[in-house]
Parts: structure tokens; sequence; C-alpha cells
């Protein structure tokens, strides 16, 4: 029997609250960097369930199918357990639901997935070509290249079946499905937006660089002590606390 909203505690109600405000804000930022054209593409947030610690229960909150940025407010994100079944909410979910569903299904630590069919991306997924790592950029954010997942239709689990085998430990957070487009995930949405502004700038970037001529490659051991530089040093740091620290 398929549970509503009001069947979990109020503490994941609380949360559902607060996801819906935050995806239905970042939505805004896929117009904004030009990653999405008309009504096309997502982005979800899962909320977790404390009450089922294995993560089967869990939540997420995702874009109604086919409806403009412009109209989209927080009481109009839908809620879906991770059969992909709704809910919470009046309007159908995106048609990429199931994909989003079977991500946070088999990967427990992804917390938020974005879709776009950002032009020069998807344009690399057209030729069903990764985006090699030529720019330190890339070895900051990705680890490496930007993999290519498998051909896939949409409408169920196909494309996240494609997106899991894909990044199940690849650094990258973002695949290009072929001949579709980009997938991204992070340790929640905010960081799922991110990369795919960032998987759209270095497809750009390395695709005029191809016209210019070849790219020259960048060295394993310099990519990964990038990466670990990026992900690990990079930014503001929590200050140390323990005894004998300032």
């Amino acid at each position: 029997m398929s549970k509503t909203l009001t069947d979990y505690s109020q503490a994941v109600q609380d949360e559902v609250a607060r996801v819906r405000a935050v995806v239905s804000d970042l939505h805004a930022e896929l117009p904004r960097w030009d990653l999405v054209v008309w009504t096309a593409g997502n982005v979800s947030q899962r909320v977790p369930n404390a009450d089922v610690p294995d993560g089967s229960a869990d939540l997420f909150v995702i874009k109604p199918s086919g409806v403009s940025y412009d109209d989209l407010t927080p009481a109009d994100m839908v809620v879906c357990d991770l059969d992909g079944t709704l809910v919470d909410g009046t309007r159908a979910p995106s048609s990429d639901t199931a994909a989003h569903a079977y991500v946070y299904t088999h990967m427990r630590e992804v917390g938020g997935v974005v879709h776009t069919h950002s032009t020069y991306a998807t344009a690399w997924a057209a030729r069903g070509e990764e985006v090699p790592c030529v720019l330190t950029m890339m070895a900051d954010e990705f680890g490496g290249p930007v993999p290519v997942g498998p051909f896939a239709i949409i409408g169920d689990d196909s494309i996240g079946r494609g997106i899991v085998e894909t990044l199940s430990g690849h650094r990258s957070p973002a695949v290009l499905m072929q001949n579709h487009g980009p997938f991204t995930i992070g340790k929640d949405a905010r960081a799922a937006v991110k990369a795919a502004v960032m998987v759209e700038e270095v497809a750009r970037t390395v695709h005029v660089a191809r016209q210019l001529g070849d790219p020259l490659p960048i060295e394993q051991q310099h990519i990964d002590a990038l990466y670990d530089r990026y992900q690990n040093v990079y930014g503001q740091q929590t200050a140390a606390t323990t005894e004998g620290q300032a």
C-alpha cells in the first residue's frame, strides 16, 4: 500500500518542506547558466528518513513534469519514494523520476541529482565521446575525464542503471548519457547543480581548444595531485578545535 507524506514522522515532513524550497530555488540556476531550454531538465534532492537507517525509506523532492521554470514554487515540487511513487504533490513528477530513484537507491552517498540538456555537454553525448581531462579545472572537479554512459530510453530506470554503472567507483560527478545529455550527482542538490554548471563549462572549453589544435594531456600524477588538493585543501576549512590548537 502506497504511503502519503502524513504517514512519515514530523521530522521527515519538516525536512521535506525545507528541501522543497531548496530544490525550487536551485531550478532557477539552470536557466541562469543556460543549461536548459523551455521545461527540459530537473533537479532533485534526497530526504533521509532517520527511522529506517538503511536508507530504503528515504524520499526525494523533484520538479514536476512539463512546468515552466518561471512558474515553479516550493509548493509545486513533488515528493517521491525510492520506487519513484508519488508520496506528496498535486502534479505528475518529472519524466526522469525513475532514473533519479534508481540512483538514490543504489548510491547511498548521493544526496542530489541533476539532469540538463546543456549545449556543449550534450554535443559530446551525441558523439558518444568522453571529455578528456586536459584542463586543471577538470582535474579539480572531475578527477579525470567526464565519462560517457550507455544509450537508454526515457521512462523507466534504464537511465538510472546507466548512471550507476558508469559512475560507481568513478571520481567524476558527471556522466554524459549517450545521445541524451549530462546527469550529475552530489552530496546534495546544490553540489549536483555546481557539477552541471562545471561540466558544461569544460565541455565548451575543450571543444573550442580542439578547433585550434590538439589539446595537451595532463599526466595522471598531476591529475591526482590537483584532485586531492581541490577536494581536501581548497576553500575554507573547518577550524581545528582540539586542545592546544588555535
